[in-house]
């Protein structure tokens, strides 16, 4: 895969913030930018994910560990601000006393737009410089094609029906155009005709007229497309060694910020999408703090196997990449994983210029 336009600062196109949830209206203002993504999570207690976009606009959530169709709460997540955004009274994103994570993504710093490259016109949020936009369509149950904004092609899209219940689809660049993932699901990677069997181009990808989850008739969907961008974000394959005190490396060409991984070759109750990013795990040895993109679970630590008692940590995050410290179904057993990285530092800049992990 291809490296464009390198990003020297990461935190200015992503950034994680932790908060206590007060009941009351709560402004989150310690971004470096004006998020266009949040997707928040309560980590002290089992409660859905919640994930809130501009395109679709601020009160409305979709869930990623369920089927459903979006919601509209209005003392949810009320506004998207300069630097981050603002919370209501409702307890979807904002408990009093439960402790939050928010992971944030930059868009277009401007209004959605009518994209009319693909045979369905959708309606995007695209940051080129950072490979990452959002979007919105229609489906038609008919071969379609639909404009993503990135100028490249995608490595990954995820969408998501937002007017009735269906499945998360997911589509990998390491799985190809035959394969889709399920987001809320534990499932492997399933044989598929949802993109056509069609790779993405640099200003389409492509959806099928009998899959439901992409392309009902009369049914409106959200996506999110992603690009890999050199110092700043990666979206690849690895397979697991089965160790338990050796696992794999994974490069990167940066000190992740975030990792979700999922095993693509194996399905059951331990091939969740695990979540990790070190403003929860500030340093590796206590690192562990999983959050599964699937479930509801509040935050908790699996290390080798199924014991769930100790404080190893799943990764490392290293300096140019991470490395699997358990043996796991999640992260590291004899099978093949798929993940997406977010940095913290780049390993050099895009200039060459080596930089230091903290």
């Amino acid at each position: 895969m291809s490296y464009t336009n390198g990003l020297d600062k990461p935190s200015d196109y992503f950034n994680t913030v932790l908060y206590t949830g007060t009941g009351s209206e709560l402004s989150i203002s310690s971004l470096d930018f004006s998020p266009d993504w949040v997707w928040v999570k309560q980590r002290s207690a089992d409660a859905s994910h919640f994930l809130y976009d501009s395109v679709r606009g601020a009160t409305k959530s979709i869930r990623s560990n369920s089927t459903n169709a979006e919601a509209t709460v209005s003392e949810s997540l009320k506004s998207f601000d300069s630097n981050g955004f603002t919370l209501g009274t409702s307890a979807e994103p904002n408990t009093s006393s439960g402790t939050y994570v928010g992971w944030s993504w930059r868009g277009s710093d401007s209004s959605a737009s009518s994209n009319t490259d693909g045979s369905i016109t959708s309606t995007v949020s695209a940051n080129q410089t950072a490979g990452f936009s959002i979007g919105t369509y229609n489906g038609t149950s008919a071969d379609n094609t639909v404009g993503h904004g990135l100028g490249v092609a995608p490595d990954m899209i995820i969408v998501k029906c937002k007017s009735t219940a269906h499945d998360w689809v997911v589509y990998h660049s390491a799985l190809g155009n035959a394969k889709i993932l399920i987001l809320n699901a534990t499932t492997a990677a399933q044989n598929a005709n949802g993109w056509q069997y069609t790779s993405p181009t640099s200003t389409v990808f492509s959806i099928d007229n009998a899959a439901n989850s992409l392309n009902q008739s009369g049914q409106s969907f959200v996506f999110y497309a992603f690009a890999s961008k050199k110092g700043y974000s990666k979206f690849g394959s690895y397979t697991g060694n089965g160790s338990a005190t050796d696992g794999t490396f994974v490069y990167t060409g940066f000190k992740p910020a975030f990792v979700m991984i999922k095993c693509s070759s194996e399905s059951g109750s331990y091939t969740s999408w695990s979540m990790f990013d070190t403003t929860r795990q500030t340093f590796n040895v206590n690192a562990g703090k999983t959050l599964y993109a699937n479930k509801s679970s509040a935050e908790g630590v699996r290390g080798n196997g199924s014991d769930s008692s100790t404080t190893i940590p799943a990764i490392d995050m290293l300096s140019n990449g991470f490395k699997c410290r358990v043996l796991n179904d999640e992260v590291n057993n004899t099978a093949t994983y798929i993940y997406m990285a977010f940095a913290e530092n780049p390993f050099t800049t895009s200039t060459g210029i080596p930089c230091t992990a903290r």
